[in-house]
């Protein structure tokens, strides 16, 4: 291997690493959301401790809870539920995010719950 290759391969290694600890730094709780779920953005519900993020894409709605501060394991919970169904949730200790879950709403409204310890969320029907 000559050596213009190996520069070639340092760079796009260092170019990689830049580039994810630009996205960290810059916004940890919407690049950690929008790793898990897919879509656009259609709802924040902020609460004391975090935050409940709603995406929706092709009829599925997807949520992450997703914590202001980290500070270790906490009891944590996403639940979200199209109009006529059974709630799909997630819940338990975690340090970052509960979640995602997803659902396929269609064209059906649908509500979503959060919590952080002992502060929690809940949203009425949207989406509808």
């Amino acid at each position: 291997m000559n050596s213009g290759a190996i520069r070639r391969r340092l760079a796009l290694g260092l170019a990689v690493l830049t580039a994810g600890g630009l996205l960290a730094v810059a916004s940890p709780g919407d690049a950690q959301a929008a790793v898990h779920c897919s879509g656009r953005k259609v709802r924040t519900l902020p609460f004391s401790a975090g935050s409940v993020q709603v995406y929706k894409r092709d009829g599925y709605v997807c949520a992450v809870t997703v914590v202001k501060r980290t500070s270790g394991r906490r009891s944590m919970s996403v639940s979200v539920q199209a109009r006529g169904s059974r709630p799909v949730s997630d819940t338990g200790a975690y340090v970052h995010h509960a979640g995602p879950v997803t659902v396929h709403a269609g064209h059906r409204c649908v509500r979503v719950r959060g919590s952080v310890g002992s502060a929690s969320v809940r949203s009425g029907w949207f989406l509808c």
